[in-house]
């Protein structure tokens, strides 16, 4: 009997800015203290990518790069990139063709997947779909984002919450029941008016009075998003532990999006998860969009083993939300550096 194929990841690269956006600089610019930061987001940092002209191909670029380097493949092997972005270089072409010529992935097909917080999740499942076909033997997802350049640095409630980073991995066919195995992902464009950012589009492209009105920046209600976050992430994560028959026990970890501290703390608590078993990076990158996921995880390889069941779960603007079951394919602390 011929086995299944599956889409386990092979390697995770990772780049972030140099320049570190401290809260005690941060502090200065608009206001805000530590204290508040802390308190309500939990992030003692950001890195910010500075330099005319650089948008989230050239973290991407170096992210995919670090994950070729790493797991020793030549980027003409790479038949497919997707890119989870909701701040492209520019409309088109697609950040992920952008990423593919720099890098040298001449043999592949790319594109760009929008599904805002919630899209390198989206991209990954749908990357898996590939590999799971045979279609393809090796897949590129990449998570891109310059949250900077939609943020509005005089807004107090979401200039301390964002920050730009890449994460990148690769995706090959496995046939002993490694890899993403299950997920549940969500919609529901009702809740748009909550998060959004509302100009640039075709809907109200760029003028003096778009840019005057803010219209280019991130628009959010606090407390709608987090009470949504924190029962889709937690509701569609339970749900695929239990249609897997998995219980906390059995998870090694969950892979929450690095939104807000105290959405994180409260999705693993509804969860029931210890605080142990709950990745978190956002004191030292803050929420990276759609790199929050593969930085996490680049983050903990070194402490991942062979078999690990990781829950991951996001939820963004749309709204987006869903989870992922991922049975981790190898020893982390063999290739982590």
């Amino acid at each position: 009997m011929e086995k299944k194929i599956t889409a386990a990841i092979t390697g995770i690269g990772a780049w972030v800015p140099d320049y570190i956006l401290d809260n005690e600089e941060l502090s200065r610019m608009v206001d805000t203290t530590d204290e508040w930061i802390m308190t309500r987001i939990g992030v003692s940092e950001r890195h910010i990518l500075k330099g005319e002209g650089m948008g989230s191909s050239y973290m991407g670029e170096r992210a995919v790069r670090n994950l070729l380097e790493k797991t020793g493949t030549d980027p003409m092997e790479i038949d497919l990139v997707i890119c989870s972005t909701v701040t492209p270089d520019m409309f088109f072409p697609a950040t992920a063709n952008l990423i593919s010529g720099k890098v040298g992935m001449n043999n592949a097909f790319s594109y760009d997947l929008i599904a805002a917080c919630s899209g390198f999740l989206f991209a990954l499942s749908t990357a898996s779909q590939f590999i799971e076909t045979g279609k393809y033997k090796k897949v590129i997802v990449v998570g891109a984002d310059k949250m900077s350049s939609i943020t509005d640095y005089t807004d107090r409630s979401t200039c301390p919450i964002f920050g730009d980073g890449a994460g990148a991995v690769l995706l090959e066919p496995n046939y002993d029941g490694y890899g993403l195995l299950d997920f549940d992902l969500h919609t529901d464009g009702s809740g748009a008016p909550h998060l959004h950012m509302k100009g640039g589009g075709s809907a109200y492209p760029p003028t003096h009075e778009t840019v005057d009105k803010k219209w280019h920046y991130i628009y959010q209600e606090g407390q709608v998003v987090f009470k949504a976050a924190v029962s889709n992430m937690a509701d569609t994560a339970l749900e695929v532990m239990r249609r897997n028959g998995l219980s906390v026990d059995d998870i090694a970890y969950l892979v929450p999006h690095q939104a807000n501290m105290r959405i994180i703390d409260a999705t693993g608590k509804r969860m029931g998860l210890p605080e142990e078993k709950c990745m978190v990076n956002i004191q030292r990158y803050g929420n990276t969009t759609t790199a929050t996921l593969p930085l996490c995880i680049w983050e903990y390889e070194k402490h991942l083993k062979k078999g690990d069941n990781l829950i991951l779960a996001v939820f963004g603007g749309g709204f987006t939300w869903g989870a992922g079951w991922l049975k981790w394919a190898y020893d982390g602390d063999k290739f982590a550096k």
